[in-house]
Order: C-alpha cells, then structure tokens, then sequence
C-alpha cells in the first residue's frame, strides 16, 4: 500500500490526490501545515508528499516553493492540474430566507484559506464586502471553523467535499472569479511514481548564476534556445543568502533521459552556473 502525505480531507489537494492516485491501494495521511507534509515523507512515514506549487490566478505558492527548495531534498515524481472550485459553504437555516433564497446580509464573517480568497474576490467584494474576511490555515479549516460556531452568521469559501465532511450546505456554487481556475499540484518522495502513464515528460531545474556575470541569464536561455528545447516556465526567487541574490527556477518539456537536455545542462555548468535538478517526471493533463 502506498502512504501519501496531503493537507487536510476535504481540501482541493484531497480531491486533486484522489484523481492521480484512482484505482490504486493509497493511505491517506492528512496534515494541517504544509511543513508538516513535507516532514512526513523525509522522516520516511509516507512515501510521497502532495504539494500545490501554482494556481491559475494567484501564480506560484511561495511558501511550498521555498520549502522544495530550501528545507527539503525530495525530487518531484509527477505533476498534475486540477479545477480549484470553491464555494460559499455555511448552513441553510441560517442563511436562507422563507423562500430558500440566500440573504447575504446575514452573513457577517467569512473564513478560507487566503489564496482561496484571493480566487473568490470579485464575489466577496460584489456581495460580502459587509462582511468581515478572515484567513485561515485551510479551507476546510475554514469550514470546521463555521461548523463549530452555529448561529454566529459564519460562512466558509472551501470545496464541495469539505462541506460534506463537515456536515454543512453549499449556499452557492462556483464562486471563483474565473471559470479556468487550476490549480498544478506536485507528487514528491523518493519513490518513483509507476501507477499511470503520460506521454508528457517534464523537468525542473534551479540555476544559480555566478556572481556578478554580465550575460549569464542570456547565455543560459541561449543553451535551450538553440536546441530548441522548450520552456514552460522561468521564474526567479531569492536564494536567501543576500539580498538581490536570486535563482532561476525552470520547467522543461523534455525528459532528462533525452540527449539534447543534458547537453545544455553541461552547457550551462561550464560557464560556471549551479544547477540542482528537482525532478524529471511525467505530466498529467486532468481529464473531467
């Protein structure tokens, strides 16, 4: 049986893992933290972690970024994206009128995880801008949180099956600011991931530059431009060790077992860069 680490049920990462992992034996461990997934799977008590690195609207996680980065050493085994749906989730008694119609004013809090939020903010601002907006740990604390004050006209942004977990009711659906709201979630751990099959191969580098290069960036990109190697993302993050001090991060579409990427990655060390790989891994694309 595989064990797999994942922030808590209910959560879009526990509708996202149980997409990747159908049909196969899994374990569930759920975690409130982020650091606490991670730390699960490098203290060997799962064998993967599930991590979401980058939505749609809001970019990058940096905090989940940092810690693949920084605190960790485990190489990414797969990715996939999946539709982040939030909803408004609270109780009907509360906050429906006689004739089932929901009545905004009566809610005076909502509770969600801040990137959550930040997908819902044309609604908030449309139809609770009354309302006072606190962020949580998660979206299904966020919803544990409004199960737990009844009467207190709290409602939650979370998904549809942290509502069922919980007992409560979807007031209104998709509420998200845009319908192609994905979220990309990575499957890390040292166990290679056999389960499914994809004919889409990726890698992700980081590259450090030498100090004070002139041209370096460019003679980095120039490696994978003249081999025509494409790039599905770049982008820089502190190193944390001085400011303006930056790494290159990179998603590849070619595998690491290809010729033409390790080239460019000698390429690239010969003019003195630093570079980690995080992972050469299969893609998947989410079929509904």
């Amino acid at each position: 049986m595989i064990n797999v680490a994942l922030l808590p049920e209910g959560s879009t990462s526990d509708e996202a893992a149980r997409y990747l992992f159908a049909g196969t034996d899994v374990s569930w461990s759920y975690y409130k933290p982020i650091a606490d997934v991670f730390l699960s799977t490098t203290g060997g008590r799962t064998d993967y972690s599930i991590i979401p690195i980058e939505n749609t609207i809001e970019g990058s996680v940096s905090l989940h970024m940092d810690w693949l980065v920084h605190e960790v050493d485990l190489p990414i085994q797969a990715e996939w994206v999946y539709p982040s749906i939030q909803n408004l989730i609270g109780r009907s008694s509360e906050c429906l009128n006689e004739n089932g119609v929901l009545e905004y004013d009566r809610i005076v809090k909502v509770l969600s995880h801040p990137v959550a939020m930040a997908q819902c903010t044309k609604f908030l601002r449309g139809n609770l801008a009354h309302a006072e907006w606190e962020h949580v740990s998660s979206t299904v604390e966020a919803v544990r949180l409004v199960k737990e004050n009844p009467g207190s006209g709290w409602a939650a942004i979370g998904t549809e099956a942290g509502a069922t977990v919980h007992g409560l009711d979807v007031l209104q659906r998709g509420v998200t600011d845009h319908d192609n709201n994905f979220t990309r979630f990575l499957l890390v751990g040292n166990r290679p991931f056999t389960e499914r099959k994809s004919d889409i191969q990726k890698t992700s580098i980081l590259i450090e530059l030498p100090e004070d290069y002139p041209g370096g960036l460019h003679q980095v990109l120039s490696a994978f431009a003249w081999r025509r190697i494409n790039l599905s993302k770049i982008e820089s993050r502190p190193t944390k060790k001085m400011l303006g001090n930056y790494y290159f991060y990179l998603d590849i579409l070619m595998s690491l077992d290809s010729v033409l990427l390790p080239a460019a990655i000698q390429e690239i060390e010969a003019i003195g860069c630093q570079v980690r790989i995080l992972g050469s891994y299969p893609s998947f694309v989410y079929q509904p």
